[in-house]
This record gives structure tokens, C-alpha cells and sequence, in this order.
């Protein structure tokens, strides 16, 4: 099949990309080394439990603010169900536990209470920043990355409010903390701020540039945090949907391991099982080191370019911790975010982030308990252990998270009904990530902003995305990355960008909390919703014990019913159907049927899509 782009990637950015190019009516093809799409943002489940991977605090899909995720669904015409927390999250610092409420005003008058001596300033620090963000980002809506920003767009924005625009340009290269002390004194606030910017961007405030620091103070706070009803499958479900009902390609657990090249140009990507898929535009949606150490062969590029990916300072490594908790130990005001802070005075591994997204979102887990994520740094090296000495290393990091918990939550180690480990090595394992930092390479000055990989690459014909990019990290900022790659893409082949226009007709739901099983699929009819709730009972096992090495892909056929990807459903059976005896075969070994009795409806989903979906 002849394909006009090839999408290196199936993270959110490459999907974004590839959504917005199939939309376009491009024929694109999408490789993701995993069987799923979605990078960090998607699930895994154990038993009856759904387990988010990792993105799961989302931002982005409010009315207001930097809504990236909205615009694009509102772009693709894709509905979408999300939940909105209450709080953004809630931040134990010394003692002291500060909601981030979503009325930025309500918020400092909080964090007045934790340094009152600073009452004054920061209402006045908040202030400043909250009338800049509205000017420069709320007032004249804008998708588009920095180094692909329209001039002339940017002076009538510039002149609209142009003592703010001087204002934000004037932070590009100086440091967080330069901008906070024309404001604070009291030390101990910026040990705070330390926390949010490491939370947000992974860096210190004297490493953060101000520029964006200025952007993540407030944000949040203007659009809101949610989270998809029914889990973290549904965001990349939805516009792995949207490219496969367009004529998309998706080449699931498929590596890209060159790029090949023709007269020095790039013309299509040698993959892991030998094939090689040429189209004459590729954008890629990965790591910069993955990219010139890797896919590039080093004659191609130069000495310079390959040194300077290779000088990216990466953020952090990270350890992963996925536990299933008695209800009862989490308290009532719990937030479905909280950070914790072990040590103010710096950064080290009582630093956690944990993510207890059951509190909303009922489907995840059993009425009498929960799923609780807590993510944070790790300074070992991780490579040094191996067999024996790297499961001994994983039990001792998992002992150590769940103490760090202890400290929150009272009891919570006797209230451990289950716990995994991911280290750095399974991180990077699952999402290509070097050495497990989850965020790619640190967003620091001297390699911030336009330091980093740009949209355009050295080759007119390769285009990049992802946290490696201009935007950095957080899922609003590699959508637009990969909404930016996309548009570049389409003026390239004359054709239609993706703008924004005054009352697009809006495709996000806020549903209600808490919610529930009883409401999925609720705007769907009733064949349609049965056959889903069968689908979704599907553990989507990374080896799946029906199917065994049989090419027939009922794991990825039952998580596209899961999300209302039926077109996509039917495409994946129609490229190795089986007969009826093999099905029923396939049901007798069904993991959820040798475990509990009763097996997925395997039949009677595929009879459903056979009979009923048509393509």
C-alpha cells in the first residue's frame, strides 16, 4: 500500500499527528513497538483491576486556558467522556497538606496559611502571572509550538497586549527562581516552588526557565485536571479510532529500526521484521537520542548534530509502584493526586507522586478498595542488577514506596491486597524511553525552548514530535507538538491546517462523579453498549493465553470495541479470521475463564463485528 506519511511512534504526540493527517484524508501508517498505542498514557490490568501506566493527570481539556486536548478532539469530531477533579491535586509539604484549587484567588489565600509573612506576595505574584497567561495564551488561542508560530499572527496578539508579551519574552533565558525573587525572601517558599517545578517539569527553579515556569505556575489552575471515564484506554483508544475509520494504518508491536535513506534523503523506515515501508514524509515521535544514535545512520548527519542529541541532559529516571489497597486507608478528603514531599530541602527518592484515580473513577477496581500509582525518582543504577540481584533490588524499592505511603496514610502496608514494581529498565522497556526518564530531556536553561529538537529537521521531509521537542513535556504540550508536526505537514501538501475558529461545536463530556460501571458506554444503544461491556472484561494481556502464537489478535480486537473503535475492530479480524471451532478454543483459554470461570464472549463479539460493522 502506497502511504503519503509514516508516523515513527504511537505515543500521544504520534497519534495526535497521525488522528490529524488521516483526518485530512492522508494515507498514513503508524508504527508503536508495543501492542497497544498510547506510550505512557494507557493501561494494564491485573485481574479485575485497571492499572494507568503513567499519564493519568491530564490537563487540557477545559473551556479555558491552554485546552490543546479539547481543540484537538473538537478538531477530529471524536467525543470524548472525561471526569473533572474537584482539586488539582493536593500537595503535602512539612507537615502541611495545600489543595491546588481550581480558583486560583481560593489558592493563595491556602498557600498564605503555609507562609503567611508572604500573604501579600504571593496574591500579588498570582495576580501577575494569571493576567500575563490570560493575554498571551487565553485571549488570542493559539496550537501551535514556538518555532512554528505564524509572525504575523504573533505581532496582532503582541500588540494587543503588548506590555505582557515583552513581559513573557523577557523570561525566555532567565531562571524560574530569578522571576520568583522579585516577589519572595522567606527561603523556605522557594523550597516550594522547588517541588511544583520538579513536579512539572523536572527541574530545580534555578534550572527552569522562567518562560515556562510562568506558564505552569498557573495553567492548571485555569483549565482543570481530569482524567478519561473509564481509564487512561480511552484517550489513545479514541484517536487510534479516528485514524483507523480514515483509511489509517496501525503497525502495532513493530520497531522502526532505520530510517532509510535515498539520495541523502529519508524515503521510509526499515522495520524489525525486515520490511521496509517508504512514504515521501515521516514524522517522528520519539526520543532525540533514539533518533540520531539509532534510526540515523551517523553518515547521514553530522559530527555536530549527533554530539549535541547525544549532550541532552535527561530528566530523572523514575520507579513505578501499582498497588490495590483496602478502601478504608485512604481518607475520605483524599485528592485523586498527591504529591508528597519527604525531604523540602531537596530532591532524593521520598519524593513521590501518587495517583488514586479510583477515588473518581469507580471502574477501575472493586467497591472496597483501591488503585493507588506512586511515581517517583530513583539514583541507583539500575543496570548493574540482573536476575536474581534485580528482583531482590525491586522488592526493596517496592518495600521502600509503600513506607513512603505509610507516612500519608496510616496502615497503608497492611492494606496492601497487591503491589508491582516498574524500574527504569521496564519503563524504558515498554515505551522506549532511555534509561527510564519519563520525561525526556530535562526542560532546563540551556536546553529549553528552541534548544531543543524543532518541528523541521536538517531534511525537508522529516518532521519531529514529543516531549524531545520545542514544547517539552506534559500530555497538552506533545499533543500540540503533534497537532504542530501535522499542520506543517498539510501546508506542505497545500492543504488545510487545523486552526482554531470561534464556536467550534465542542466534543468533550464532563460526566459526573463518582463514576461509575453502570454509566459506561450510556450514549451508545444497546447492542452496541452490551457488546462493549463484553469487550471490556478483556484483560488485553501482554501474552495472551487464548490466542497463544496464533496471529489472530483478539486482545487488540476487544480493546478497539472497548473504546467504540468497531471499524477498527473488524479491520484487525479481517487480517487473520479463524472458524468457529477455533474460537470457541480460543474462549476455553481465556485467562479470565481458567480464572475465574467464566471466559470472555469472544464469539459473540466477533459475531457482532461479522455481522454488523461494516467497512
Amino acid at each position: 500500500m502506497k502511504y503519503d506519511v509514516i508516523i515513527i511512534g504511537g505515543g500521544l504526540s504520534g497519534l495526535t499527528s497521525a488522528s490529524l493527517l488521516s483526518k485530512r484524508n492522508l494515507k498514513v501508517a503508524l508504527i508503536e513497538r508495543s501492542y497497544a498505542p498510547g506510550g505512557s498514557c494507557g493501561i494494564f490490568k491485573r485481574g479485575h483491576v485497571t492499572f494507568d501506566q503513567g499519564s493519568s493527570m491530564l490537563y487540557g481539556f477545559g473551556e479555558k486556558g491552554f485546552n490543546a486536548h479539547r481543540f484537538v478532539f473538537n478538531c477530529l469530531e471524536e467525543p470524548i467522556d472525561m471526569i473533572r477533579h474537584n482539586l488539582l491535586y493536593c500537595v503535602n509539604f512539612k507537615g502541611k497538606r495545600i489543595p491546588f484549587w481550581p480558583d486560583i484567588t481560593k489558592f493563595a489565600d491556602e498557600l498564605s496559611l503555609v507562609f503567611p509573612k508572604e500573604k501579600k506576595n504571593i496574591h500579588r505574584f498570582y495576580h501577575d502571572m494569571l493576567t500575563m497567561y490570560k493575554h498571551v495564551m487565553v485571549d488570542t488561542p493559539s496550537y501551535t509550538t514556538p518555532d512554528e508560530t505564524d509572525r504575523k499572527a504573533a505581532l496582532k496578539s503582541m500588540i494587543r497586549h503588548p506590555v505582557s508579551y515583552f513581559r513573557f519574552l523577557g523570561f525566555l533565558n532567565k531562571s524560574a527562581k530569578s522571576l520568583l525573587e522579585k516577589y519572595f525572601t522567606d527561603p523556605e517558599i522557594f523550597k516550594f516552588f522547588d517541588k511544583l517545578t520538579s513536579t512539572y517539569c523536572y527541574a530545580t527553579v534555578a534550572e527552569a526557565p522562567a518562560v515556562l515556569a510562568a506558564v505552569m505556575f498557573v495553567d492548571n489552575h485555569v483549565g482543570g485536571s481530569y482524567y478519561p471515564a473509564g481509564s487512561t484506554l480511552f484517550l489513545p483508544g479514541k484517536l487510534e479510532k479516528v485514524i483507523e475509520e480514515n483509511g489509517g494504518e496501525m503497525f502495532l508491536e513493530k520497531e522502526a529500526t532505520s530510517v532509510i535513506f535515498e539520495n541523502d534523503k529519508p524515503v521510509g523506515v526499515k522495520l524489525n521484521d525486515g520490511n521496509i515501508i517508504k512514504a515521501p514524509n515521516i514524522i517522528y515521535s520519539g526520543t532525540v537520542w533514539n533518533l540520531y544514535e539509532n534510526l540515523i545512520d551517523a553518515k547521514y548527519s553530522s559530527d555536530e548534530r549527533h554530539n549535541w542529541a547525544k549532550s541532552q541532559v535527561p530528566t530523572y529516571p523514575s520507579v513505578v509502584l501499582y498497588a490495590v489497597v483496602d478502601r478504608r486507608i485512604i481518607p475520605d478528603d483524599t485528592a485523586p493526586v498527591e504529591m508528597l514531599v519527604g525531604n523540602p530541602d531537596r530532591l532524593d527518592e521520598s519524593e513521590v507522586t501518587a495517583y488514586i484515580l479510583s477515588i473518581d473513577d469507580h471502574t477501575l477496581c472493586g467497591k472496597d478498595e483501591h488503585v493507588v500509582i506512586a511515581i517517583g525518582p530513583t539514583f541507583q543504577n539500575w543496570d548493574t542488577y540482573h536476575d536474581a540481584s534485580y528482583q531482590e533490588q525491586k522488592n526493596m524499592e517496592q518495600e521502600r514506596l509503600i513506607s513512603v505511603l505509610e507516612k500519608r496514610f496510616s496502615g497503608f502496608s497492611q492494606a496492601v491486597r497487591y503491589a508491582e514494581i516498574a524500574t527504569p529498565q521496564t519503563i524504558e522497556k515498554y515505551t522506549m524511553k532511555n534509561g527510564g526518564a519519563v520525561a525526556g530531556p530535562k526542560q532546563m536553561l540551556g536546553q529549553h525552548m528552541f534548544r531543543r529538537l524543532h518541528t523541521r529537521t536538517e531534511w525537508e521531509n522529516l518532521f519531529c514530535c514529543g516531549e524531545s521537542t520545542v514544547m517539552g513535556t506534559g500530555t497538552p504540550t506533545v499533543t500540540t507538538s503533534g497537532l504542530t508536526a501535522a499542520n506543517v505537514l498539510l501546508e506542505k501538501m497545500g492543504k488545510e491546517p487545523f486552526v482554531y475558529k470561534e464556536n467550534m461545536k465542542n466534543y468533550i463530556s464532563i460526566v459526573d462523579k463518582p463514576f461509575t460501571l453502570d454509566r459506561m458506554y450510556e450514549n451508545y444503544n444497546e447492542n452496541e453498549r452490551s457488546v462493549m461491556r463484553k469487550a471490556m472484561l478483556c484483560r488485553f494481556c501482554e501474552h495472551p493465553s487464548c490466542t497463544g502464537k496464533d496471529a489472530t489478535d483478539i486482545r487488540g480486537i476487544m480493546r478497539r470495541i472497548s473504546v467504540g473503535n468497531f471499524i477498527g475492530a473488524k479491520k484487525c479480524w479481517l487480517k487473520a479470521p479463524v472458524d468457529g471451532s477455533k474460537l470457541k478454543s480460543y474462549e476455553s483459554n481465556c485467562i479470565c475463564g481458567l480464572e475465574t470461570g467464566k471466559s470472555v464472549s469472544i464469539r459473540e463479539v466477533i459475531s457482532f463485528i461479522s455481522d454488523q460493522v461494516k467497512i
